[in-house]
């Protein structure tokens, strides 16, 4: 069972986009930064989109990506949330073709996920 309460985190709303470089040099923007609480535990979520991920036209398989979204963690996921005093207990870094709403299929997009547990400030590979 998962208790869901999902906040948008500070810092994005009415920002706007933030870019972020990643070693693939693919362009990816954070566009969504949610927090759940899941079984109790706190999950920072960091959305960003990432068209080269695209199945029609796009050149970063996942491969590729999994290596963006360890460094998204590490460097952009971690400092955000010391920054906000958020204390995550795992966080979940997501690529997406296009902007996509939080929970509803689509089955046009292509996304990519993975997780993290967060443990002496760094970000270890969780497995789905």
């Amino acid at each position: 069972m998962m208790l869901r309460i999902v906040t948008l985190v500070m810092g994005l709303a009415g920002s706007g986009a933030v870019a972020q470089d990643v070693p693939s040099g693919q362009s990816v923007t954070l566009f969504d930064a949610l927090i759940d609480k899941v079984e109790g535990q706190t999950w920072l979520r960091m959305r960003y989109v990432a068209p080269a991920i695209a199945r029609d036209g796009g050149g970063v398989d996942y491969d590729t990506a999994s290596i963006d979204m360890a460094h998204l963690c590490a460097s952009a996921a971690l400092p955000y949330a010391n920054e906000y005093a958020i204390d995550p207990h795992t966080v979940v870094i997501s690529l997406s073709d296009r902007e996509t709403e939080f929970g509803v299929q689509d089955q046009e997009a292509t996304q990519f996920f993975e997780a993290y547990r967060v443990q002496n400030d760094a970000c270890i590979w969780e497995a789905f």
